[in-house]
Protein backbone atom coordinates (compact mmCIF):
# COMPACT_ATOMS: atom_id res chain seq x y z
CA UNK A 1 0.00 0.00 0.00
CA UNK A 2 1.02 3.57 -0.87
CA UNK A 3 1.58 5.72 1.96
CA UNK A 4 0.09 9.49 0.79
CA UNK A 5 -0.65 12.31 2.81
CA UNK A 6 -3.80 13.27 1.92
CA UNK A 7 -5.95 10.23 2.41
CA UNK A 8 -8.86 10.51 0.50
CA UNK A 9 -7.75 12.58 -2.23
CA UNK A 10 -7.72 11.26 -5.25
CA UNK A 11 -4.54 12.15 -6.59
CA UNK A 12 -0.99 10.18 -7.13
CA UNK A 13 1.08 10.31 -4.40
CA UNK A 14 3.91 12.48 -6.46
CA UNK A 15 0.91 15.44 -6.41
CA UNK A 16 -0.04 15.00 -3.40
CA UNK A 17 3.85 15.10 -1.74
CA UNK A 18 4.21 18.34 -4.09
CA UNK A 19 0.66 20.17 -2.64
CA UNK A 20 2.31 19.10 1.08
CA UNK A 21 5.46 20.48 1.24
CA UNK A 22 4.06 23.80 -0.76
CA UNK A 23 1.89 23.78 2.11
CA UNK A 24 4.35 24.07 5.02
CA UNK A 25 7.42 25.30 2.96
CA UNK A 26 7.35 28.53 5.21
CA UNK A 27 7.84 26.57 8.09
CA UNK A 28 9.67 23.58 6.92
CA UNK A 29 13.20 24.77 7.91
CA UNK A 30 12.50 25.52 11.58
CA UNK A 31 10.14 22.57 12.13
CA UNK A 32 12.68 20.63 10.82
CA UNK A 33 15.67 22.11 12.85
CA UNK A 34 13.28 22.31 16.19
CA UNK A 35 11.60 19.27 15.58
CA UNK A 36 14.61 17.16 15.28
CA UNK A 37 16.56 19.23 18.02
CA UNK A 38 18.95 20.48 15.91
CA UNK A 39 20.60 16.72 14.96
CA UNK A 40 19.51 16.97 11.80
CA UNK A 41 22.24 19.53 11.19
CA UNK A 42 24.61 17.38 12.51
CA UNK A 43 23.51 14.68 9.89
CA UNK A 44 23.75 16.57 6.61
CA UNK A 45 27.68 18.01 7.48
CA UNK A 46 28.67 14.33 8.27
CA UNK A 47 26.86 13.19 5.31
CA UNK A 48 28.72 15.97 3.03
CA UNK A 49 32.14 15.35 4.39
CA UNK A 50 31.69 11.59 2.81
CA UNK A 51 32.89 13.22 -0.40
CA UNK A 52 35.62 15.28 0.94
CA UNK A 53 37.95 12.88 -0.63
CA UNK A 54 36.58 12.54 -4.04
CA UNK A 55 36.18 16.38 -4.83
CA UNK A 56 33.06 16.31 -7.11
CA UNK A 57 33.36 19.26 -9.59
CA UNK A 58 29.53 18.75 -10.44
CA UNK A 59 26.95 17.75 -7.93
CA UNK A 60 22.78 16.95 -8.16
CA UNK A 61 20.63 17.23 -4.91
CA UNK A 62 17.48 15.40 -5.16
CA UNK A 63 14.85 16.08 -3.20
CA UNK A 64 16.74 19.40 -2.51
CA UNK A 65 13.59 21.46 -0.76
CA UNK A 66 14.75 24.55 0.65
CA UNK A 67 18.70 23.60 -0.56
CA UNK A 68 20.00 22.75 2.57
CA UNK A 69 21.88 20.20 1.64
CA UNK A 70 22.73 21.68 -1.70
CA UNK A 71 24.13 24.64 0.62
CA UNK A 72 26.30 22.39 3.32
CA UNK A 73 28.18 20.83 -0.28
CA UNK A 74 29.30 24.02 -1.24
CA UNK A 75 32.16 23.18 1.54
CA UNK A 76 33.43 20.92 -1.26
CA UNK A 77 34.22 23.75 -3.34
CA UNK A 78 32.04 22.32 -6.77
CA UNK A 79 32.02 23.88 -10.07
CA UNK A 80 28.34 23.76 -9.78
CA UNK A 81 25.28 22.36 -7.58
CA UNK A 82 21.90 22.09 -9.46
CA UNK A 83 19.15 21.02 -6.89
CA UNK A 84 15.81 19.84 -8.15
CA UNK A 85 11.94 19.49 -6.42
CA UNK A 86 8.84 19.22 -7.67
CA UNK A 87 7.91 21.47 -4.50
CA UNK A 88 7.72 24.96 -6.17
CA UNK A 89 7.42 26.53 -2.61
CA UNK A 90 9.97 24.39 -1.06
CA UNK A 91 12.18 26.30 -4.09
CA UNK A 92 11.28 29.67 -3.61
CA UNK A 93 12.33 29.17 -0.07
CA UNK A 94 15.47 27.70 -1.44
CA UNK A 95 16.29 30.30 -4.01
CA UNK A 96 16.27 33.15 -1.40
CA UNK A 97 18.32 31.19 1.30
CA UNK A 98 20.89 30.91 -1.81
CA UNK A 99 20.76 34.77 -2.85
CA UNK A 100 21.14 35.44 0.82
CA UNK A 101 24.16 33.62 1.03
CA UNK A 102 25.86 35.01 -2.41
CA UNK A 103 25.92 31.55 -4.14
CA UNK A 104 23.39 31.53 -6.62
CA UNK A 105 26.57 31.77 -9.26
CA UNK A 106 27.31 27.88 -8.14
CA UNK A 107 24.18 26.74 -6.48
CA UNK A 108 21.11 26.39 -9.46
CA UNK A 109 17.79 25.60 -8.25
CA UNK A 110 15.18 24.09 -10.44
CA UNK A 111 11.63 22.34 -10.66
CA UNK A 112 12.30 18.73 -11.75
CA UNK A 113 11.10 14.96 -11.29
CA UNK A 114 13.56 13.08 -9.89
CA UNK A 115 11.74 10.01 -11.19
CA UNK A 116 12.44 11.87 -14.62
CA UNK A 117 15.69 13.86 -14.45
CA UNK A 118 16.25 16.28 -17.07
CA UNK A 119 19.62 15.52 -17.23
CA UNK A 120 22.18 13.04 -19.86
CA UNK A 121 23.77 10.54 -18.47
CA UNK A 122 26.78 10.32 -16.84
CA UNK A 123 26.66 13.94 -15.99
CA UNK A 124 27.21 14.37 -12.42
CA UNK A 125 30.07 13.54 -10.45
CA UNK A 126 28.21 13.45 -7.02
CA UNK A 127 24.12 12.56 -6.65
CA UNK A 128 23.36 13.52 -3.06
CA UNK A 129 19.26 13.54 -1.59
CA UNK A 130 18.62 13.44 2.52
CA UNK A 131 15.15 12.89 3.54
CA UNK A 132 13.73 12.79 -0.33
CA UNK A 133 13.78 9.46 -1.55
CA UNK A 134 10.79 8.00 0.83
CA UNK A 135 8.76 10.54 -1.08
CA UNK A 136 9.39 8.97 -4.42
CA UNK A 137 5.88 7.56 -5.73
CA UNK A 138 8.08 5.17 -7.60
CA UNK A 139 11.48 4.36 -5.17
CA UNK A 140 13.57 2.28 -8.07
CA UNK A 141 12.81 4.78 -10.77
CA UNK A 142 13.93 7.61 -8.78
CA UNK A 143 17.43 5.90 -7.70
CA UNK A 144 17.53 4.55 -11.31
CA UNK A 145 17.70 8.36 -12.50
CA UNK A 146 19.89 8.90 -9.93
CA UNK A 147 22.06 6.21 -11.42
CA UNK A 148 21.66 7.27 -15.03
CA UNK A 149 22.85 11.04 -14.66
CA UNK A 150 25.94 9.81 -12.26
CA UNK A 151 29.19 9.45 -13.96
CA UNK A 152 31.15 6.00 -13.85
CA UNK A 153 32.80 6.26 -10.68
CA UNK A 154 30.51 8.68 -9.19
CA UNK A 155 29.23 7.93 -5.64
CA UNK A 156 25.02 8.71 -4.23
CA UNK A 157 25.02 9.63 -0.79
CA UNK A 158 21.41 9.60 0.74
CA UNK A 159 20.84 10.47 3.85
CA UNK A 160 16.95 9.45 5.11
CA UNK A 161 14.82 8.76 8.20
CA UNK A 162 15.01 5.36 9.19
CA UNK A 163 13.52 3.15 12.33
CA UNK A 164 14.88 2.54 15.73
CA UNK A 165 15.39 -1.10 16.76
CA UNK A 166 16.79 -1.10 19.94
CA UNK A 167 14.84 -0.52 23.26
CA UNK A 168 14.11 2.08 24.49
CA UNK A 169 15.28 4.50 21.67
CA UNK A 170 12.36 1.91 19.52
CA UNK A 171 9.88 2.78 22.15
CA UNK A 172 10.27 6.36 22.49
CA UNK A 173 10.31 7.49 18.93
CA UNK A 174 7.24 5.76 18.10
CA UNK A 175 5.92 7.18 20.56
CA UNK A 176 7.10 11.21 19.77
CA UNK A 177 6.52 10.36 15.81
CA UNK A 178 3.10 9.07 16.30
CA UNK A 179 1.77 11.39 18.94
CA UNK A 180 4.23 14.53 19.76
CA UNK A 181 5.56 15.40 16.17
CA UNK A 182 2.14 15.77 14.43
CA UNK A 183 0.51 17.84 17.12
CA UNK A 184 3.16 20.48 17.06
CA UNK A 185 3.29 20.52 12.96
CA UNK A 186 -0.21 21.09 13.10
CA UNK A 187 0.27 24.01 15.12
CA UNK A 188 2.80 25.63 13.69
CA UNK A 189 2.46 24.60 10.15
CA UNK A 190 -1.57 24.00 10.30
CA UNK A 191 -1.42 21.06 8.01
CA UNK A 192 -1.73 18.42 10.32
CA UNK A 193 -1.49 16.02 7.23
CA UNK A 194 2.10 16.67 6.58
CA UNK A 195 3.50 15.25 10.09
CA UNK A 196 0.88 12.47 10.25
CA UNK A 197 2.47 11.21 6.55
CA UNK A 198 5.75 11.55 7.95
CA UNK A 199 5.65 8.57 10.68
CA UNK A 200 3.86 6.28 8.11
CA UNK A 201 6.38 6.75 5.56
CA UNK A 202 9.12 6.25 7.89
CA UNK A 203 7.14 2.95 8.62
CA UNK A 204 6.51 1.60 5.19
CA UNK A 205 9.83 2.88 4.06
CA UNK A 206 12.20 -0.32 3.53
CA UNK A 207 15.50 0.80 5.44
CA UNK A 208 18.77 -0.83 6.47
CA UNK A 209 19.73 -3.53 4.45
CA UNK A 210 16.36 -3.54 2.53
CA UNK A 211 17.82 -0.29 1.21
CA UNK A 212 21.03 -1.89 0.16
CA UNK A 213 19.48 -4.41 -1.56
CA UNK A 214 17.50 -2.03 -3.85
CA UNK A 215 20.38 -0.05 -4.71
CA UNK A 216 22.07 -3.38 -5.28
CA UNK A 217 19.69 -4.66 -7.38
CA UNK A 218 19.71 -1.19 -9.88
CA UNK A 219 23.08 -1.90 -10.49
CA UNK A 220 24.84 0.34 -7.58
CA UNK A 221 28.16 -1.01 -6.02
CA UNK A 222 29.52 -0.85 -2.88
CA UNK A 223 26.35 -0.04 -0.83
CA UNK A 224 26.87 1.21 2.49
CA UNK A 225 24.81 1.58 5.50
CA UNK A 226 25.93 3.76 8.42
CA UNK A 227 22.89 4.89 11.34
CA UNK A 228 22.73 7.35 13.40
CA UNK A 229 21.82 8.67 16.50
CA UNK A 230 20.31 5.19 17.73
CA UNK A 231 18.93 4.54 14.30
CA UNK A 232 16.70 7.49 13.72
CA UNK A 233 18.40 7.91 10.38
CA UNK A 234 20.65 6.48 7.98
CA UNK A 235 22.98 7.21 6.09
CA UNK A 236 23.72 5.34 3.09
CA UNK A 237 26.63 5.48 0.41
CA UNK A 238 27.28 3.57 -3.37
CA UNK A 239 29.09 4.16 -6.30
CA UNK A 240 28.42 3.86 -10.21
Amino acid sequence: MTVVPYKNDVATKKVQVAKMFDAISGKYDFLNHFLSLGIDIRWRKKAIRLLADSKPRFILDVATGTGDFAIEALKLKPEKIIGVDISEGMLEMGKKKIRDSHSDSIVELMTADSENLPFEENKFDAVIVAFGVRNFENLEIGLGEMLRVMKPGGRVVVLEFSKPMVFPMKQLYSFYFKYILPKIGQLFSHDSSAYTYLPESVQAFPDGNDFLSILSKLGYKNATCQSLTFGISSLYTATK
